[in-house]
């Protein structure tokens, strides 16, 4: 399975057709390099708010609501795509209001048949919270994709372990990660929580990322990474642990990905962290306690 991940370029589309024109010309350079999955950035969506005008898209409350005229659309619009270029899409995400003016960060994960699936971000970051706007989800899924099942962990949902290896134990083997940072330190963290969980879960982890300057936008102003494909860091796949990766103005980072690799890793291996998870659970680990020195 080849799967494409974007260092996406934010944008300031004119109307909706802009952006829709621009989504079929990058999507469309992925599928024809022969990529069955293409994953898009997190806050997507916020880019349609340069579409609303400045009194608008300059401030984030007023963003977030004028964008919800244009979901109808993002369904269509990536459904239609997913379909016509036989792809799985997974669109970034969209700041979906839930009501009461408050929003979910949501990924929708479009297929070529038609279906539709989403995965909400669990685990706000600090600029998310002090927004007073948006509130975590509280659902974790996988989605069964072409014979094997995946799952979304949204940016710093990457970060925390527990919820990715509970879609691990539910069978997920490729783990597509949206993000978005604005600094170097972000886009680290991001990167090592990626590597960290395509280690503990002998997983694939493919991370999608915004990349330029969106002054216009106090969520979209900087934006930082490199967009990669991850594997563990053992025998058979490569030493950094990095499959792919975007550089200087690449659109997409692709790679094949052999998920039958693993039970020859597994045989191989010089670790065994997905094995070797529930050792750390015993209970005489899973408490210190203070001790001297004799």
């Amino acid at each position: 399975m080849k799967i494409a991940v974007a260092k996406y370029p934010v944008g300031c589309p004119a109307d909706f057709a802009a952006f829709a024109a621009r989504q079929r010309e990058v999507l469309g350079q992925a599928a024809a390099a022969g990529a069955r999955i293409a994953v898009l950035p997190e806050y997507l969506s916020l880019e349609l708010a340069a579409t609303l005008g400045r009194p608008v898209f300059s401030d984030l409350a007023a963003s977030l609501a004028g964008t919800q005229r244009y979901r109808r659309d993002w369904l269509a619009l990536f459904d239609g795509l997913a379909r016509e270029l036989d792809m799985h899409i997974v669109a970034g995400s969209f700041l979906l209001d839930t009501g009461n003016g408050r929003y979910r960060n949501r990924s929708d994960w479009f297929t070529p048949a038609g279906t539709h699936g989403w995965q909400d971000k669990l685990q706000l970051t600090g600029f998310e919270a002090a927004t007073g706007l948006i509130d975590g989800g509280d659902l974790l899924k996988v989605f069964d994709v072409d014979g094997i099942r995946a799952g979304v962990a949204i940016c710093y949902d990457s970060e925390f372990p527990l919820p990715v290896r509970a879609q691990y134990e539910a069978g997920a083997r490729l783990l597509v990660v949206p993000s978005c940072t604005d600094t170097a330190a972000g886009a680290t963290r991001v990167r090592v929580g990626c590597l960290a969980r395509a280690l503990e879960n002998r997983m694939f982890v493919a991370q999608a990322v915004t990349t330029g300057l969106a002054q216009w936008s106090p969520a979209l102003d900087i934006n930082t990474g490199e967009a990669a494909i991850f594997a563990p860091m053992d025998a058979g796949f490569p030493a950094e642990g990095v499959l792919a990766q975007t550089r200087d103005k690449q659109l997409w980072a692709m790679a094949e990905l052999d998920f039958g690799a693993f039970a020859d890793n597994r045989a191989r291996s010089q670790v065994a962290n997905d094995r070797d998870w529930m050792r750390q659970l015993r209970p005489s680990l899973v408490r210190a306690r203070r001790s001297g020195f004799d």
